[in-house]
């Protein structure tokens, strides 16, 4: 009885503790607006079960309110022409496998017609989904009425409760994005002090490629984050945090590039030298060495874009600057110890130069100076884009907005709240 009691508790502390994740708030903002919407249809529709209004609200209710906004009228148009389609059917013949395939085709055809995008399947969606809850005779402006209804809560509730910022979310992928290449650059370090088979470097070289599918992932994310920014009262200085996070994936896309160019270069080098060992014992340790500092740096780069405090962004800039000077250092010394081998065997020199260049090309994208310029002219090129997009409304801000003196906080430190 008490170790139920004890589980029971716990899973209760376990759902309060994830109560602020953007997947619960999502869904309970999804689950308040179907139930709005129904509450509101059975006071004002005739019908007895007016499920059309928590369907349509479902339909409109977004992950972010940027793209509720974006996409509100093409959407509600969507569910509403598939409405309409739905009750002419429904009135003449209802539902039959012959009818669900004529109604699929003319929503299909209509959707096109109408030029409602990419929510054209939306139609024969809201279609099948409303000849399945119509009955013979059911009035049309009810439905339609319905469908009106369900659109304003949907709406409604995206204005008056803010969407969930997901942000954090996009942070953790990049952390995690940043691990998986730590642990690869370490494995790859491991073999340059053993003897590499050719075959275990080409397994590097094929995980290696492989973080391209986490990197594609990581952008969905980044994008749901960037939309969830836009337009959102919870979010102050949105351009500064998207491009931050947006800046931070796109070095990390480059890192994870030239980190494939290494593998590759080991792979090829391991099929010159085997089976003797990649580099002479001296130089394959300090190579093991300076992947293993590259690697630390990457994760405290990871850390640097997604923290939120000021201070702890300091911190983090801190100690990325110490990383990368110290991985300086061990290049220099790579690179000196490069040169003696070459001078007895110049057979790779090649190889020996391609992989001293591409962890120098990682530690220049990693600097943080380099990061503060990147951002300043990204933040710029948004800033011209916006203003040449909406020039009036550019002329109208810079009337209204009142003059700031005083210090302006610089975005190299990463994203402030």
């Amino acid at each position: 009885m008490h170790e139920a009691r004890g589980e029971w508790t716990a899973s209760v502390a376990k759902i309060v503790e994830r109560r602020r994740e953007p997947v619960v708030v999502q869904t309970l903002r999804s689950t308040a607006a179907a139930t709005i919407a129904y509450v509101v249809a059975v006071h004002l529709s005739p019908e007895p079960a007016p499920l059309t209004a928590p369907l349509t609200a479902l339909l409109v209710v977004q992950v972010t309110l940027y793209s509720t906004i974006t996409t509100a009228i093409r959407r509600v148009n969507s569910v509403v022409v598939g409405v309409v389609i739905a009750i002419g059917f429904s009135s003449l013949v209802g539902l039959t496998w012959w009818s669900l395939g004529l109604i699929i085709l003319a929503s299909l055809v209509v959707g096109h017609l109408v030029r409602v995008d990419e929510f054209v399947p939306e139609v024969a969606i809201s279609a099948m989904l409303v000849l399945g809850v119509t009955r013979v005779g059911s009035t049309a402006w009810a439905r339609v009425l319905e469908t009106l209804i369900g659109a304003v809560v949907g709406l409604a509730c995206n204005l008056v409760l803010a969407p969930p910022v997901w942000v954090g979310v996009a942070g953790e992928q990049i952390e995690d994005l940043a691990r998986r290449m730590r642990q690869l650059m370490l494995r790859v370090g491991e073999g340059a002090v053993t003897h590499t088979p050719s075959h275990v470097a080409a397994e590097r070289l094929h995980e290696a490629r492989r973080l391209d599918n986490d990197i594609a992932g990581v952008d969905a994310a980044l994008r749901r984050a960037e939309d969830s920014l836009k337009l959102n009262p919870r979010v102050r200085e949105g351009l500064l945090h998207r491009v931050v996070l947006r800046t931070g994936l796109d070095t990390l896309e480059i890192c994870t590039v030239v980190l494939r160019v290494i593998a590759r270069s080991l792979t090829d080098l391991a099929k010159e030298r085997e089976p003797e060992p990649l580099f002479e014992q001296q130089a394959g340790e300090v190579l093991q060495e300076l992947l293993a500092e590259v690697a630390d740096a990457i994760v405290s780069f990871a850390v640097l874009v997604t923290t939120d405090a000021t201070r702890n962004a300091a911190s983090a800039e801190e100690r990325l600057s110490a990383e990368l000077a110290t991985a300086t250092a061990t290049r220099d010394k790579l690179a000196q110890l490069f040169l003696e081998e070459v001078r007895r065997d110049a057979s790779q020199w090649q190889l020996h130069g391609s992989v001293l260049s591409e962890i120098t090309r990682i530690i220049d994208e990693l600097d943080t100076e380099h990061r503060t310029r990147r951002l300043f002219e990204e933040l710029d090129r948004c800033a011209r884009e916006q203003r040449e997009r909406r020039p009036r409304l550019t002329r109208m801000r810079n009337r209204l907005r009142p003059r700031r003196r005083g210090r302006t906080r610089s975005p190299a430190s990463g994203r402030s709240g």
